[in-house]
């Protein structure tokens, strides 16, 4: 069983960071990519990047099962189809490309609880990564899987979804986004401020 650790919240230096590269030697890997599935199951997260627990280094993890859920008409949305198991770990990766037309979607953040605004990004990525086995791939990823992947690589760049906004959207939830920073916001898992009241 894995550990729960705090997510960083909003404001932490740390998502600022641009993270670095690691190798096979990184000390307690397994458990790592382990307590980080932990941390996201607990906090219902589909995806957690390490800067999110306080480690700028480039590595992320997904579990995109959520996805690919049912809605109340039984409907499964075409973009989801294959997504109940999509559960990777991603180190030392990179884009190489971004293609198609951007299109609008809702995204939300552990690291920026309780506000979810509309991205715009495109919906087809090729990208380079290794596994927790160091295996090397070179994929295509498309739809949800591709925009969940975006929104964690951003988080290894020391970019937030809130970056993606236009000026007066940013304006509009400073102070959410202020009370996030402080601590002054009810989450029912465990979170680090950075200015705690």
């Amino acid at each position: 069983m894995g550990k729960v650790l705090a997510i960083e919240a909003y404001g932490s230096k740390v998502l600022r960071k641009m993270g670095a590269d690691i190798d096979e030697n990184y000390p307690n890997l397994d458990k790592l990519i382990e307590d980080m599935f932990e941390t996201m199951y607990k906090a219902s997260g589909v995806g957690l990047a390490a800067p999110q627990i306080g480690l700028a280094i480039r590595l992320f993890i997904i579990d995109a099962a959520p996805f690919a859920e049912e809605d109340e008409d039984g409907e499964v949305d075409e973009m989801a189809v294959g997504l109940e198991d999509f559960k990777k770990v991603f180190i030392n990766a990179e884009i190489i490309e971004e293609s198609g037309e951007a299109w609008g979607f809702e995204e939300g953040c552990l690291s920026i609880p309780k506000i979810r605004e509309e991205v715009f990004r495109e919906p087809k990525i090729r990208m380079t990564y290794y596994d927790e086995n160091w295996k090397f791939y070179d994929e295509v990823f498309e739809g949800y899987a591709a925009r969940i992947i975006q929104h964690e690589y951003d988080h290894i760049d020391g970019v937030l979804f809130t970056d993606h906004l236009k000026p007066l959207r940013k304006r509009l939830i400073q102070r959410k986004l202020k009370d996030i920073s402080t601590g002054n916001i009810e989450v029912n898992y465990r979170m680090k401020f950075p200015i705690k009241k």
